[in-house]
């Protein structure tokens, strides 16, 4: 659009009559501007958003307005990084345009940049430059929130203080993402396609100047690994996946003040898990299915001793029944019920009760030990490491269902009101695993393992918990007590690659698994068809014997006969009969050509309609074959008769 400006006496700029000047504040935006006017000299912040600015409306004589500091230029129509601005430039907001492409020439041109915004664009991971911002020294904060990246930029500076990166497709963190960011104070990550199978373990732990961590909105199942805890803050995990938080996962974190669990699906939380937060002040929970039984009677009791010092929201019982809608500082008499041991399980709690779970988290990335507190069961032990482990009351057996389940059962001598169930996915040494827990009711006998990572070997353990002991980890190194003494045995995920090698147990599987009423009806149609197929034989039986009869007493005849008249009488046309006399079965091939003469009548024939031993049919002979020796008996091996059926006389 055209523009008037203001002129002093002298002819300099003073204000674009299409802005609003107030003092060195140039305020352009919302005016519809194709391009940006002539700017007096003195302006030092320029506020431009709102517009259709592209790049050819960025003159090159704003390269020489050297008092600029701040330039808004959020919601134009920029296709390319902008590169006719000011070089004394500290903060440049580009948010909500069309940017695709980061290069280093570019930024080379602001080396004051501090802040640099550049939300909702169309930048990749592809299309950063190497070391794009490697002359950008004094650069603190990037905000690249809803772009199309796909893992963390690489060639950040190190004297960055804020990034932001959520809502992207971030789905990796290599070890070495955050390398030389010593500096960062915040970091959010929230809405990109994080598990903690793709998180590597040392990832966050190099952050140690770290303030504040967000991580909503991700497919998190536990926090990941070796947070940074001296000055963490602030830490938001809600809207994930979340069934468990680890015990010592928030260890050393003395200074965090807010703790945002939210929107998760958490039914507790394990004991001492809150020991070093002694600076919390704010506890957000809520949206998650709670179990108030005794697995949280410590948190109840702690929250008692914080007093007002903690704000608690959305800690609601969703079990059992009788607690439901309560909140967890209400059940005073409620715990009291569960005594000080606090190990007794309500029967209101439906299946299991996750308690310690930490899914494999960091092996694309690294080969360090998971979890260092804790070892694999040590050789020396009292059980052996097989499919199947025996102890003083409990017979613990396990088979792999698939490439990633197995199916745990057990047997108990003595009634316990819940089982600890402990699962260990071993890596390449004996330091290196993921351990599972979880709380089981005492009724059940069987678990099913789901899950798990194919063609891995797990250690799975139990132990039997009474009421008047805590709840302990069962694995060897937990904190049992003596009589404690787990139950564990060991088997192997399959390879999903090589179906082949469980076809055998698959098919016994299916087998066992049949219903009684399968077995009953197959049973059953199997003996219908049995005998239907016995009356056609006796009806063809009977029908050839009174046919052969006929045949005898017009033996003159027979070869006359059409191929038809053979097939009527229960058999097909052949050059040699077979005599079968008596319960011997003695099988004499007679000559075709020779008259049939009647039979002495001491010995009594019988010609019966030939049914072949091995019930693949009766022979049918070539429509040429005429007479057949008696030397041969390749006539009967061509029919499919084995040799041993028939004998000669």
């Amino acid at each position: 659009m055209n523009c008037n400006y203001g002129l002093d006496g002298e002819g300099d700029i003073v204000c674009p009559s299409v802005c609003r000047c107030d003092e060195d504040f140039i305020y352009c935006n919302d005016r519809g501007l194709s391009a940006i006017p002539p700017l007096p000299p003195s302006a030092t912040v320029l506020y431009l958003q709102n517009n259709h600015i592209d790049n050819a409306g960025l003159p090159r004589s704003l390269e020489h307005h050297t008092t600029v500091r701040v330039i808004y230029l959020y919601d134009n129509e920029l296709d390319d990084f902008p590169m006719h601005l000011p070089p004394s430039l500290r903060e440049l907001h580009l948010q909500d345009n069309n940017i695709r492409v980061l290069q280093r020439a570019a930024l080379a041109r602001f080396p004051l940049l501090e802040k640099l915004h550049l939300d909702d664009n169309s930048v990749s991971t592809v299309s950063i430059e190497d070391q794009a911002f490697a002359d950008n020294p004094r650069l603190r904060l990037l905000f690249l929130s809803r772009n199309h990246l796909s893992s963390i930029p690489s060639g950040l500076p190190a004297s960055l203080e804020e990034l932001r990166l959520d809502d992207n497709r971030i789905s990796t963190i290599p070890t070495h993402a955050f390398r030389g960011l010593s500096s960062l104070r915040r970091l959010v990550l929230d809405g990109n396609l994080l598990a903690n199978q793709r998180i590597a373990d040392d990832t966050f732990s190099r952050l140690s100047n770290l303030t504040e961590l967000s991580l909503v909105r991700n497919s998190l199942q536990t926090p990941p690994l070796n947070l940074p805890s001296a000055h963490l803050q602030r830490l938001s995990l809600q809207d994930n996946n979340l069934i468990h938080m680890p015990r010592g996962s928030l260890d050393g974190m003395r200074r965090l003040q807010r703790l945002d669990l939210s929107g998760n699906n958490l039914t507790t939380l394990p004991r001492g898990l809150f020991r070093d937060l002694e600076s919390l002040g704010q506890l957000l929970v809520k949206g998650n299915p709670w179990h108030c039984g005794c697995n949280l009677r410590w948190l109840h009791d702690w929250l008692e001793a914080k007093g007002n010092t903690i704000t608690v929201r959305g800690f609601i019982c969703q079990t059992p029944e009788r607690v439901r809608d309560m909140a967890l500082r209400d059940l005073t008499n409620q715990m009291d019920e569960f005594g000080v041991g606090g190990n007794r399980v309500s029967g209101g709690a439906a299946g299991a009760i996750s308690t310690t779970l930490s899914p494999p988290q960091g092996s694309l990335f690294t080969l360090r030990s998971k979890r260092p507190g804790l070892s694999l069961p040590e050789t020396g032990l009292d059980y052996t490491l097989s499919s199947s482990g025996v102890g003083k009351n409990l017979a613990l057996n396990v088979k792999p269902l698939s490439h990633n389940s197995i199916r745990v059962t057990w047997s108990i001598a003595q009634t316990s009101s819940s089982f600890r169930l402990s699962w260990l996915r071993q890596g390449t040494s004996s330091a290196m695993g993921s351990i599972t827990e979880t709380l089981v009711r005492g009724d059940r006998r069987e678990y099913l393992l789901t899950s798990l990572q194919p063609a891995s070997s797990y250690i799975i353990c139990m132990v039997p918990l009474v009421s008047n002991s805590g709840s302990r980890s069962s694995l060897p190194g937990g904190d049992t007590e003596p009589n404690e003494v787990p139950v564990c045995a060991r088997t192997e995920t399959s390879d999903p690659g090589h179906p082949d090698d469980e076809g055998e147990d698959d098919s016994s599987d299916q087998i066992t698994s049949l219903p009684l009423a399968g077995i009953i009806g197959g049973a059953t149609a199997i003996v219908s068809l049995a005998l239907i197929i016995a009356i056609f034989c006796w009806y063809g039986h009977r029908a050839g014997h009174f046919t052969s009869r006929d045949h005898y007493s017009h033996g003159s005849s027979r070869k006359s006969k059409h191929c038809d008249d053979y097939i009527e009488s229960g058999t097909k046309k052949d050059n040699t009969i077979l005599e079968i006399r008596g319960p011997g079965l003695q099988m004499t091939p007679m000559a075709t050509r020779q008259p049939l003469q009647p039979k002495p009548v001491r010995e009594d024939y019988i010609i019966h309609t030939i049914f072949p031993s091995n019930g693949t049919g009766l022979y049918t002979p070539s429509q040429n074959m005429t007479n057949s020796g008696y030397s041969t008996n390749r006539g009967y091996r061509e029919g499919g008769i084995p040799d041993i059926d028939y004998s000669y006389t």
